[in-house]
């Protein structure tokens, strides 16, 4: 039974030691720490079209794709994608698996308690979609109907307070799709994904939008010189028109400046 128990004890270590490697990182000579010194490790969840999607080979392509590989390139680091789902990327750059998340995450307290955001990158807003001949229109009818939103993003908190009927998916667009199809009443969603939807042919339709929101990098806390680098190479993008090319040639218009 000791022998055991040591054993136990020994193996554990092992794995604690093992895991503890695999979130070291390299610290480069500016400070920054990145899993490879000539790498930018950016996780996106590949759920999220036009944000994010997946390709036949399985790598995935979209606006924050560009925009994390336009990123690198200022920073003379490779881009690599890391697919992660969206209610596991923040945990996943917290925990060492990428150096960072392009992957549309609000601005917001609860989360600014466990991570660091860059300055935003586009400017967003969730909307209500709802099928095209659905009586609601603003926020005030959403009590107690049935709202579809994603797993870990912040729209569950929106549509809560409207309403305690709250369905999940693992993705906007599935939610989407579930609400096309005829289930619940409604989908909190960024205005920009809902759009592109219905021009896909979702059989929705977009009402109020409720907020504007900043869309950020999201990076480990402790890694402030990365993130004095990251918004080093954002500034660089916005000033030579980088970051307004790659929206415009996935939204027909520019969402990365803020409108007041």
């Amino acid at each position: 039974m000791w022998l055991n128990k040591k054993l136990i004890l020994v193996f554990g270590l092992i794995v604690v030691c093992f895991l503890s490697a695999c979130a070291e990182k390299e610290k480069l000579a500016d400070g920054s720490k990145l899993i490879h010194k000539d790498q930018f490790v950016f996780a996106a969840s590949g759920e999220f079209k036009p944000f994010s999607y997946m390709n036949d080979d399985l790598t995935m392509s979209g606006f924050d794709i560009e925009v994390g590989e336009a990123i690198a390139k200022e920073m003379d680091l490779k881009p690599v994608q890391k697919r992660i789902k969206f209610k596991g990327i923040v945990e996943g750059v917290k925990t060492g698996r990428a150096d960072a998340a392009v992957a549309s995450h609000t601005i917001n307290p609860q989360r600014s308690e466990h991570v660091s955001f860059t300055t935003p990158y586009y400017y967003s807003g969730p909307q209500i979609f709802t099928r095209p001949d659905s009586q609601i229109k603003t926020v005030d009818d959403l009590v107690g109907k049935e709202v579809a939103v994603a797993k870990g993003s912040t729209y569950a908190d929106t549509a809560a307070e409207y309403t305690n009927k709250i369905k999940t998916y693992d993705s906007d667009i599935t939610a989407l799709q579930a609400l096309s199809s005829g289930r619940h009443d409604a989908v909190i969603t960024d205005f920009v994904t809902g759009k592109n939807a219905a021009k896909e042919g979702f059989m929705i339709k977009g009402q109020q939008l409720i907020e504007r929101s900043e869309q950020a990098i999201v990076l480990p806390q402790d890694n402030p010189k990365l993130l004095e680098r990251l918004n080093e190479a954002l500034e660089q993008l916005r000033q030579d028109g980088t970051l307004s090319q790659i929206s415009i040639k996935y939204f027909d218009e520019d969402i990365t400046k803020k409108t007041e």
